[in-house]
């Protein structure tokens, strides 16, 4: 073979070798994905618990009739501004002054009768008196032997009919004076009842609801029945925010707490407030049963520290309450966090299985091993992936609260690390020591 045919098949040895070391370099180029990172720096953060509900006073006054009957005047209507003891509304005394005045009648009869019944006392008092000396005498006489014995034994016996007249008639008078008194409270009751004919409002507010006509008829709630709510008096000086919050974050309310009320009503402004109740017990609408499926949720109440202008009862509004903050602390991108199971040792100590070169794994099988060890338990553990050296290293972190768009960080990861924040699907699929190529960041335009 001549010397030129052998370096010609040397240099194609050369070509052939390089273009398939080249292939293997651009094919594991073009599979390693490319995923955007974010620099960890120190932040202030503020864990917010948003959660919806309604405006309502904090004081307010349902009206219901206490005496059935129709309504002759109505002298407010819905969005009046009233005060305490301003007259409102008023039903038909017509057959509640009959009472009264029957039972002015049957006072002033029993009122009667009591004086005739003492009157009587008095009659039988004198007669006592008079049957008493009769037998004094009868007595003296007979000492002296000048009277008969039947004489002075119905002299005693008149004695001892006029005390036994006497004590009749003095139980008379005490009956009637106990008639007496159940007709004076048979007319107090039938007095007060007139006077609640006319109604008059318990606060100074706004009539916020009107639910009757002129001419309608009140009905007295029942035990079955819950009666007419007549009218509704709002004091809209103090409002406050009823909000529903899901049993996940109502540990982290307390009372006190700072807090933004948006209104749907009010667009563009918020509003100040802070957290004055939290519900011991679960929401649950009347009739309605706890079910698995239904959500728990909780009622906290947040009072507005600001007047709200033309607000009224029912708006729908949502509250940001402020249960934590931190101020210059180490915080990682929400998305950056990932979940995987990893296998911890006896000693507390993660155990990692051997990779093999070139094949990808789900995460499941890549931190996993199929079958545990000897004192080896499965463990859900919080981390990122850090871009280092061209790879995504896992790294456990503690998260402290949780912000708008970031995780505080307790320890783990330090300030300048490089965190892979997405894609999602990448994130989600990445284990420990992938190839990935890091998205380069927009150019910033400079202002002309």
């Amino acid at each position: 073979m001549s010397r030129n045919r052998k370096i010609i098949i040397a240099v194609v040895a050369l070509v052939v070798i390089g273009a398939a070391a080249g292939s293997a370099w651009w094919f594991r180029r073009s599979t390693a994905p490319t995923v955007t990172v974010e620099t960890i720096k120190t932040r202030d953060l503020e864990a917010v618990v948003s959660a919806s509900g309604k405006i309502q006073p904090k004081k307010f006054v349902n009206i219901s009739a206490d005496t059935s009957g129709r309504i002759v005047n109505l002298a407010v209507n819905e969005g009046d501004r009233v005060t305490a003891g301003q007259f409102l509304m008023q039903i038909d005394p017509r057959s509640l002054r009959t009472r009264v005045e029957s039972g002015q009648a049957a006072l002033r009869g029993a009122e009667s009768a009591l004086d005739q019944a003492r009157q009587g006392v008095e009659t039988a008092r004198v007669q006592l008196t008079v049957a008493q000396q009769n037998l004094k005498r009868q007595q003296d006489l007979s000492s002296k032997q000048l009277t008969t014995r039947e004489a002075l034994e119905r002299a005693e016996n008149d004695v001892r009919l006029a005390q036994s007249t006497l004590a009749e008639r003095e139980k008379q008078v005490h009956t009637q004076e106990v008639r007496i008194g159940q007709d004076r409270a048979t007319l107090q009751s039938a007095q007060f009842d007139l006077s609640k004919v006319r109604i008059e409002s318990p606060i100074a507010g706004i009539i916020t609801r009107r639910n009757v006509q002129e001419g309608e008829t009140a009905v007295v709630g029942t035990m079955n029945n819950a009666g007419t709510i007549l009218l509704t008096v709002a004091d809209m000086s103090v409002i406050q925010a009823e909000v529903e919050v899901d049993e996940t974050n109502i540990p982290n309310v307390s009372l006190g707490q700072q807090a933004k009320i948006t209104i749907d009503a009010i667009p563009d402004r918020t509003f100040k407030g802070h957290v004055s109740e939290i519900g011991n017990s679960p929401i649950q609408a009347a009739g309605q049963q706890a079910t698995t499926q239904q959500a728990t949720n909780f009622k906290v109440v947040v009072v507005l520290d600001e007047n709200v202008p033309d607000v009224r009862p029912g708006f729908t509004c949502t509250a940001d309450i402020t249960t934590a903050t931190r101020k210059n602390v180490t915080a990682v991108p929400i998305p950056a966090v990932a979940v995987r199971e990893l296998v911890y040792d006896a000693n507390g100590q993660i155990v990692k299985p051997p990779r093999v070169e070139g094949q990808r794994k789900t995460p499941a099988t890549a931190v996993v091993p199929v079958e545990l060890g000897p004192g080896q338990t499965r463990k859900e553990t919080e981390g990122v992936f850090v871009f280092r050296n061209g790879s995504a290293e896992f790294l456990i972190v503690k998260l402290g609260i949780a912000g708008d768009r970031y995780f505080e960080v307790l320890s783990g990861i330090t300030s300048g690390d490089q965190v892979i924040t997405g894609p999602y699907n990448s994130v989600r699929g990445m284990v420990d020591g992938d190839q990935v190529k890091v998205e380069p960041a927009p150019a910033v335009k400079k202002p002309s």
